[in-house]
């Protein structure tokens, strides 16, 4: 294999330490050694890879940074080669005029959202991993971020992509215009599908002007049904804040631990609230906001200059890292809940903790009602992995009972697949993979993932 792709031109190495780096990726699934891992640099060689592939019977695990929770880019039992896109870098074009960027696939988020920023204007998306995530890779998972509240998530601003099908067919699908509506929309449908339909490596994007001011608040409360509450409330009070972030009380205990940044650790549960727009309209949501908490218990911070802000977005996104102080191993949901509902969900998930003596931390983008619960335990030992373990089921039960989804931003991969079920019909299923089967006949594409 690796002398074949290597006559095709093709970056490749089949060297054990490199099979080891790319044998895992950020969740907590098995890892699995792949047969080799192939870099290309542009689209051409990607669809040497795949036809080489289909040919050869063999599957192909497309990667973006490896940044994904639920163990999309693990490669597969069988022969599988690694397709990381990581050297694809390129920000091809960007045109102030159209407010359109053209990137390739392996571009880190965060890198993405600099460049603009000195030109007056931003990307929305913006995961916690935004640092070193790709955007091929959020496209595959549809990532979402604390600035989905207002601003959407990556299906909102994918314009068009070029793609690389099972058999190495390239297309180009969706444009440069803002509307479209000529047959099926295959670019959405490609946006996450978890690399099991096609390979995209380039993508036009849009991008919005930069805000005139933001706000940052902070909303303390000793009762944590009550933050979830506020939440809700804000939102009917017609207040649309473009981030409203909550961590309770484990979660803001971990973060004092691991980096120390001032956050008080002694109440329940506080509320990150970020607003933006015009000066005057932010000052009176602001106020609105601030008297609707001081209803329900809410002592408001305000975040004074940028470094402060920029102090508690670098707490907020240390904390996946900071739960590792509380145990070596988590098993982390991103379920979401109708807003209304995030009061009984963490209501449950406190009486979940309390009945097993599980450690259950809770944080998130409550103001979509996208919430973390993370499952904390040790894997060294077999029945304390064994109790958290049937505690996702239980998790998903309460999560889908109160109306809500079992993933709202990191896919299914393999970790969530044996739970499908509880939210989808067979009939869903069956379709999902006829469509599948219509992408990748010879299951060349991340076989094993999303169906069980």
């Amino acid at each position: 294999m690796k002398e074949a792709l290597k006559l095709a031109g093709l970056e490749v190495s089949t060297e054990k330490e490199d099979l080891i780096c790319y044998s895992y990726d950020s969740s907590y699934a098995e890892p699995v050694l792949p047969t080799a891992v192939v870099w290309p640099r542009k689209t051409e060689e990607v669809a040497r890879v795949l036809r080489y592939a289909s040919e050869q019977g063999v599957s192909v695990v497309p990667r973006g940074a490896g940044t994904g929770m639920a163990g999309a880019s693990v490669p597969s039992g069988r022969d599988s080669i690694v397709l990381s896109l990581e050297k694809m870098t390129k920000i091809i074009d960007v045109d102030t005029r159209t407010m359109t960027v053209v990137v390739e696939a392996g571009v880190v988020n965060g890198r993405l959202q600099r460049e603009l920023e000195h030109l007056g204007f931003f990307y929305p998306p913006d995961p916690a991993s935004m640092s070193t995530c790709t955007l091929g890779g959020n496209v595959a998972t549809n990532a979402g971020g604390p600035r989905a509240l207002k601003y959407g998530v990556t299906r909102d601003y994918v314009l068009g992509m070029e793609t690389v099908l099972a058999d190495g067919t390239t297309l180009s699908l969706g444009g440069r215009t803002y509307k479209r509506t000529v047959g099926y929309d295959l670019r959405n449908l490609l946006v996450g599908s978890e690399g099991t339909l096609a390979v995209s490596t380039r993508l036009r994007l849009r991008m919005l002007p930069l805000p005139e001011d933001i706000m940052t608040l902070l909303i303390l409360f000793n009762d944590l049904e009550s933050s979830g509450t506020a939440v809700s409330r804000i939102l009917a009070a017609k207040v649309l804040p473009r981030t409203m972030e909550l961590l309770d009380r484990s979660s803001l205990e971990a973060l004092e631990s691991y980096k120390p940044t001032g956050l008080p650790s002694d109440v329940e549960a506080l509320l990150l609230i970020e607003i933006d727009g015009y000066a005057a309209t932010i000052r009176r949501e602001a106020e609105r906001t601030v008297d609707l908490c001081r209803t329900l218990g809410g002592e408001p911070v305000i975040a004074e200059d940028d470094a402060a802000r920029e102090r508690l977005w670098e707490a907020r996104r240390s904390l996946s890292p900071a739960l590792y102080r509380i145990k070596p191993n988590k098993l982390n949901q991103d379920v979401v809940v109708p807003r209304n509902k995030i009061p009984s969900l963490l209501a449950s998930m406190r009486k979940l903790s309390e009945e097993t003596g599980v450690t259950i931390v809770s944080f998130g983008h409550a103001g979509d009602g996208n919430m973390h619960i993370n499952i904390m335990v040790d894997f060294s030992d077999p029945q304390e992995q064994s109790k958290a373990r049937e505690l996702v089921r239980k998790v998903f039960e309460v999560t889908v009972s109160l109306g809500g989804s079992i993933s709202g931003e990191h896919g299914i991969g393999t970790v969530k697949s044996p739970y499908l079920s509880m939210e989808l019909a067979e009939r869903e299923i069956g379709l999902m993979k006829e469509i599948k089967g219509i992408f990748d006949p010879r299951g060349t594409l991340n076989p094993g993932k999303i169906f069980p």
